[in-house]
């Protein structure tokens, strides 16, 4: 239901545009101080995004000295030259002017000689490098540091004023908006707002900076060559918006076809009892898995699509590499336009620019998620609520409330969830002084009456009065101040038992609380408890057994000193025992004050001064307790079946008192609406706090990758192929360097011809590298999506077929209810590729890049080497720092919100109990106290995390420092050419990156494992009733005996709730079994014991003589075919529904026909345009009630069973249909062994036996004629006519 909720939801979300926040508006909340910080920050960041562009100045000034010097050097190897006066000339002029004079070659001119002092020039280079980097560090952490403690301070502002506001909601808005979602709201929403406000800003700004003064240094020193560079990037851009439309397009397709499957995939776990009943698992595993090969094929599409552009990126940036250099060196040698150090800072300039701007746009993703999760949160800050509204205070109430005259209460916008009237024209006066108790059958309204009296609602019409006044015109706190509540389930606080009491009413005395305890029956309990009033009573009361609890609920309200109790079913989840104590304690407290009690109970408001009965909205009668039984009309009906039960009850606690202990289990009524949806609000609440602790427990054991490969073994070929490719592709960036490094070396070349030579072959070389890149790579990116592919479909099926074979039972878990299955199965799988798959190939790659960098730079220089790689590890490092950036310090503070979390969920999920207390103010400023403390902790975060960015920043200015200052001894030393030295820096430059982007990759990888684990946990789970397995009993001769001996049940997800308590029935072979009970009564629940969705936690289901627990499933299913009472059908045609029925052969059309007409249902068919390939839609959709029911009695007959279940079958007919359906029911009986559960008496008199329940086992049976006699529970029944549910 939840899933279908939001779904329903979000499309009118989306046609409101998502975003409705601009993006300053961001900062709303911004004081002068924040403001003077944010713009102090933005100054840094600008200053700091001109330190790269300026240290290309210094890098093409360094490289202009390393080829002077080197030319030089070439000059004086020429052994008839010499240096002299600092100029090279001739050794012997005279000698060779003629020679010159031939050849034209006067370049001799000015070359100086002996002026260059190479350690010199890189010390000062070295000095400039270290000056930029001090500035890059102390810039870095000044715009982090700055803008983060900003963001600290308005986030901590929005928080306070979210929450204060959502305090104060009328509670009809809560309803509308789940806990769950209101939690994840303050925390995950408002850290996006974070996101949006803090660091990612200033990075934005420096960013942008490099970007516009990159390419205006391109500009300014060589126009032309950036011109070309520039007209080449076009070719990039396209490739890259062609790659995001195609993938965006193939995503979708994929998605389609996946979502097809998951549709196959909830539709049949949704309706998993069906598939159990008749042993449908195989063949929609089977159908699942058909359409899973069409998502495959696309997501393998995708890789070959996503290999393909990446390759031609690749390619298309070594063409640029290549077209730059080889333009760039004509300009240099030919026209001589440029120096080698103008051309490397155009090259670069550009370079970095387009490097920046790309690295900009995940913080405009960051900018749009923050607008986008601030367009709820401020609206939410800026709404008018109820709550807020004054009124006026009467100093004396007596507390008559009149009138509710209120036509249809609907709880406002719950539309989507529970359409129809819940009060209809309902009209009751409760008088001052007086006890008045609502009755009724669950959901007719007593609730939401007492929820107007206490304006949780207003009515749509008409009014509620107290004491003559419209409750509206009243102030809602001193209205509430009045009323003391205690409801079925109390909420109690994660706090001390006095402190619990104390929310009654401030400043309450330590008197006044022993008074009240002693007045609810709870003072002797406490005072038996090691601490007394300081106990815990844990986390919602946890500590506490379900009539404690009751009882300091009772001692909170009368603390108070209420005009107007209203009791809500306040000892209905008790078992006898506290019931008596705790009854006792309201009847002490009731007299001289205007009460109102619900109760399912009757025997606690026999003595009421009124009753008021309910249905449908309306109060249908009252009177006191004799009068209403001479009415024989609702409250007769309620009081006839419980008190038979109780009679009953009480004689088998007093026999089960000579073997052992009567169970204290609590019997309330399991089925009723206002329990469920009680349950589905906790369980809402225990989801999302379950999903964190599950998270936390889940993350202990990742699974590990050898198990996670051994399912991916049968793809190794292509893993293989993928791994070479990866391989290859890594030692491209090594070879670059290379190349890079071998043009700086021709500009030193005194030879024209021969630099000319040397330049075109390394632009060659560069389109060869190209063409390699692109081949690798949509060789790795095929064949890593295909294994990756067939992997995920691989463990969809598996988990699909593993979820199956699960026991009824354990779909009863919140935890697994079909949208969450669905998901896992969806997301997780697909997860697990990130272990293997296209993450291997990233992680060779980077490999590779980091082994044959460190190879090539040993092997020209192992000196130079060693010095740059004491900088690695800072490298890393660095790369490590800024990955770790990118993702954010989320984590730290989840941690520090935690506290803060606890109280806003206790607050959010206990609503009605703290507006009841009038209490808001208090949950507020507990939740901003303990907001103090995550706020410390991200100022001091700020810090850390500034100095952590300026140093991942300042690094490569140091080691770029001291490599170049090591580097030019070297060269002026030991004679190392220069072009080595760029050759070894850049090599192990660019490898350390390669090592930053590998560590990158570990997010992908970790949740890879965890998901991994999490299926390989499903695919161990051994279920307790094995589906799939061939063992238990099978026998030839299958009769169809039934005996339930002493079957006791409590249903695993709510073991407080004894549901069978003892149930003795038999049936023999032929004979029809009929259950007779209110609902909750365990009629249902016993079928599904026969059915072995459960097995009984004490005695026996027996059939044939094997103990039903000993016998094998899919066998004993084949023998039972079942009706229920809202029959599933899946989304196919007709036929295939009825062909349902028996998934253990190839069922023949003749066959069809003949079980349809059996059921009635034949003509019904022929009428039909596409007869018995008309498809039935959705659940049926296409189908009056009266048709499904028949396609599902068809569905029962073709398999022929031996044993027929039908629960209610014809319950939700109309008469007409009815007479239709039960003939063909009759005729479906016919020699076989039948169990009919059924709400209407007409229907069962002609059944051999007539079980009626009451609370988990028989009161009484036989024949009707038999019980007719018998004068009991079924005999007034059927005289009075009254309904049974």
């Amino acid at each position: 239901m939840g899933n279908t909720k939001q779904d329903t939801k979000s499309p009118n979300k989306k046609k409101e545009a998502a975003i409705r926040i601009g993006f300053f508006q961001l900062f709303r909340f911004a004081t002068c101080r924040e403001t003077l910080m944010m713009v102090g920050g933005s100054v840094c960041a600008f200053l700091h995004g001109s330190a790269q562009p300026l240290m290309l100045l210094v890098f093409g000034m360094l490289t202009d000295t390393f080829i002077e010097y080197d030319i030089e050097l070439q000059e004086l190897l020429d052994p008839r030259k010499e240096c002299i006066n600092n100029t090279i000339q001739w050794k012997n002029q005279s000698a060779w002017t003629d020679w010159l004079d031939s050849n034209n070659t006067d370049k001799m001119k000015n070359l100086t000689c002996g002026l260059l002092d190479i350690e010199y020039e890189m010390t000062n280079f070295a000095y400039y490098y270290v000056a930029i980097g001090s500035a890059v560090f102390l810039l870095g952490y000044l715009q982090i540091s700055l803008w983060v403690t900003s963001a600290a301070r308005q986030i901590q502002i929005i928080r306070k004023m979210y929450f204060r506001k959502v305090m104060r909601m009328e509670i009809g808005w809560f309803d509308c908006n789940s806990t769950g979602e209101l939690n994840t709201r303050m925390s995950d929403d408002i850290n996006k707002i974070n996101d949006a406000i803090a660091d990612q800003v200033s990075i934005f700004i420096q960013r942008f900076t490099t970007f516009v003064c990159g390419f205006a240094m391109g500009f300014v020193k060589g126009w032309k060559l950036t011109l070309v560079i520039i007209a080449a990037s076009p070719l990039i851009g396209v490739g890259a918006a062609l790659m995001a439309l195609f993938v965006a397009k193939l995503t979708g397709q994929e998605l389609q076809a996946y979502a097809k499957a998951g549709a196959v995939a909830d539709e049949v776990l949704t309706s998993i009892r069906t598939v159990a009943a008749f042993g449908g698992e195989l063949k929609e595993v089977e159908r699942y898995d058909k359409n899973l090969i069409s998502a495959q094929r696309w997501g393998i599409r995708k890789g070959l699509i996503m290999g393909f552009f990446t390759g031609y990126m690749w390619f298309i940036i070594f063409l640029c590499y290549a077209l730059a250099f080889w333009y760039g060196s004509s300009l240099v040698v030919d026209t001589q336009e440029y120096s080698p150090g103008t051309l490397l800072q155009v090259f670069f300039g550009v370079l970095i620019a387009a490097l920046n701007l790309g690295q900009a746009s995940p913080c405009l993703e960051a900018f749009a998620a923050g607008r986008g999760a601030a367009t709820i949160i401020f609206e939410t800050i800026d709404r008018h609520s109820i709550s807020c509204k004054q009124g006026t205070d009467w100093t004396r109430s007596k507390g008559t409330l009149s009138s509710i005259t209120s036509p249809f209460t609907t709880h406002p916008d719950l539309k989507s969830w529970y359409c129809g009237l819940i009060l209809d024209k309902l009209s009751v006066a409760v008088n001052s002084g007086e006890t008045t108790a609502f009755v009724g059958p669950s959901g007719a309204g007593k609730s939401t009456a007492v929820q107007l009296i206490q304006r949780f609602y207003d009515p749509k019409e008409g009014m509620v009065t107290l004491d003559g006044h419209d409750i509206r015109g009243l102030n809602i706190q001193w209205l509430r101040s009045l009323m003391g509540v205690v409801e079925q389930e109390p909420v109690l606080f994660a706090t001390t038992i006095a402190e619990n009491i104390r929310y009654g009413r401030t400043g309450v005395t330590l008197d006044d609380i022993i008074h009240a305890t002693k007045e609810a029956n709870a003072y002797n309990f406490i005072m038996d408890l090691p601490q007394k009033f300081d106990t815990l009573v844990g986390e919602g009361g946890g500590q506490m057994s379900g009539g404690q609890k009751q009882r300091i609920a009772i001692a909170r309200a009368l603390v108070r000193n209420p005009r107007i109790l209203l009791l809500d079913m306040a000892t209905s989840a008790l078992d006898n025992e506290s019931e008596a104590v705790v009854q006792e304690a309201l009847d002490k407290v009731r007299n001289g004050r205007t009460t109102i009690s619900i109760a399912h109970r009757l025997s606690t408001i026999k003595n009421a001064d009124v009753i008021v009965g309910y249905e449908h909205g309306r109060a249908v009668e009252r009177g006191k307790h004799d009068e209403l039984l001479e009415r024989k009309g609702v409250y007769f009906t309620l009081v006839t079946l419980q008190s038979q039960g109780d009679k009953a009850l009480n004689q088998k606690a007093r026999q089960m008192a000579g073997n052992d202990e009567p169970e204290q289990k609590s019997l309330s009524r399991a089925g009723s609406y206002r329990a469920s949806l009680r349950y589905c609000r906790t369980t809402s609440l225990m989801m999302h706090f379950t999903s964190i602790s599950q998270e936390v427990e889940e993350q202990v054991e990742p699974a590990p990758v050898t198990r996670i490969l051994k399912y991916n073994a049968p793809e190794w070929p292509y893993m293989l192929f993928g791994t070479i490719g990866a391989a290859v592709n890594g030692g491209v960036n090594p070879v670059y360097s290379l190349l890079f490094s071998q043009i700086l070396a021709t500009f030193s070349i005194p030879d024209p011809e021969a630099q000319r030579r040397e330049i075109n072959g390394i632009c060659m070389f560069f389109v060869l590298v190209g063409v390699t890149s692109f081949i690798t790579q949509m060789l790795q990116g095929y064949a890593f999506s295909k294994s990756g592919e067939l992997l995920t479909r691989r463990l969809r099926r598996m988990g699909f077929h593993a979820m199956l074979g699960q026991e009824v039972g354990w779909f009863d878990d919140h935890r697994n209810s079909p949208g969450a299955l669905t998901t896992r199965l969806a997301t997780d799988a697909s997860q697990v590729q990130g272990a293997t798959g296209s993450q291997i190939g990233m992680i060779v790659n980077s490999l590779t890049n980091i082994g044959v960098a460190v190879i090539i730079s040993f092997y020209f220089s192992w000196k130079l080497s060693l010095v740059i790689l004491c900088f690695l590890p800072f490298l890393a490092l660095s790369g490590g720092f800024q990955a770790k950036m990118l993702t954010g310090f989320a984590k730290q503070d989840k941690q520090a919100m935690e506290d803060a979390g606890r109280i806003s969920g206790e607050a959010l999920n206990n609503i009605r109990t703290i507006a009841g207390l009038g209490k808001e103010q208090r949950f507020v400023e507990m939740y901003e106290a303990h907001l103090e403390a995550p706020y410390q902790a991200a100022k001091q975060k700020a810090n850390v995390y500034g100095a952590c960015y300026g140093f991942a920043q300042c690094v490569v200015f140091m080691a770029n420092s001291a490599s170049y200052r090591f580097g030019g001894y070297l060269v002026r030393q030991e004679g190392l050419h220069f072009s080595l030295v760029f050759r070894v820096i850049s090599a192990i430059v660019t490898s350390g990156t390669a090592l930053g982007r590998a560590s990158s990759y570990t997010p992908d990888y970790a949740k890879a494992k965890i998901s991994a684990a999490r299926f390989f946990q499903l695919l161990d789970r051994v279920p307790k009733i094995r589906v799939y397995s061939n063992e238990g009993d099978k026998w030839p001769d299958f009769r169809g005996n039934l005996e339930f001996i002493d079957c006791k049940f409590t249903y695993p997800t709510r073991p407080d709730i004894q549901v069978l308590n003892g149930l003795n029935v038999s049936v023999k072979p032929g004979q029809t079994l009929a259950f007779v009970g209110s609902s909750g009564c365990g009629k249902s629940t016993s079928v599904q014991l026969l059915e072995r969705f459960y097995d009984p936690d004490q005695g026996k289901v027996i059939i044939d003589g094997h103990d039903s627990t000993q016998v094998n499933v899919s066998y004993l299913r084949s023998k039972i075919g079942i009706v229920s009472q809202e029959p599933i059908l899946f989304d196919c045609s007709i036929g295939d529904n009825i062909k349902y029925g028996d998934n253990l052969r190839e069922v023949s059309m003749n066959d069809i026909i003949s079980a349809s007409k059996k059921a009635q249902l034949h003509d019904f068919v022929m009428t039909l345009p596409e007869k018995y390939d008309t498809n039935v839609g959705s659940q049926g959709s296409q189908l009056s009630r009266g048709q499904k029911q028949r396609i599902a009695i068809a569905r029962a007959i073709i398999r022929d069973p031996k044993i027929l279940l039908l629960d209610e079958a014809t319950s939700a007919l109309d008469t007409e249909s009815e007479k239709t359906v039960q003939e063909a029911l009759d005729k479906a009986r016919e020699g076989r062994t039948c169990i009919v559960i059924a709400h209407r008496l007409s229907t069962i008199q002609n059944s051999d036996i007539i079980a009626v329940m009451s609370r988990g086992f028989v009161i009484e049976q036989g024949p009707h004629d038999q019980l007719m006699a018998l004068k009991g529970a079924y005999y007034k029944l059927v005289t009075t006519g009254a309904p049974i549910s």
